[in-house]
């Protein structure tokens, strides 16, 4: 990261460039924006001050906002693999680890 940008402008950056991936769908500037962002995160832990704690706070609703849209995606996601017949490889263990439920195929029509 550069010297000449404030960490907590670099992670503000981030987490606008982490929203707009998210909003085009864009699986590259999400991964890139996402590394970005932990970068930032790291360095403004390091000079972060009491008297920064509104702009904290603001960056992190920004976070928060992004989360509920990656939620949204995830649910888009789950959503189409089960009308496809399928189901993600994550919900099929519950909390303990165990497989909570089978993948299964279903017919979509026939010919």
């Amino acid at each position: 990261m550069s010297q000449d940008v404030h960490p907590l402008d670099a992670l503000e950056s981030a987490l606008k460039a982490e929203r707009q991936a998210l909003l085009e769908h864009d699986i590259e500037g999400l991964l890139q924006s996402t590394q970005a962002k932990l970068e930032a995160l790291a360095e403004a832990e390091q000079v972060a001050k009491a008297s920064d704690s509104t702009r904290i706070e603001a960056l992190y609703e920004l976070n928060r906002a992004n989360a509920v849209l990656l939620s949204r995606r995830r649910r888009e996601v789950a959503w189409t693999l089960r009308h496809l017949g399928r189901t993600e490889t994550s919900a099929t263990y519950d909390g303990t680890g165990y497989a909570g439920a089978q993948a299964q195929s279903r017919l979509l029509g026939s010919v």
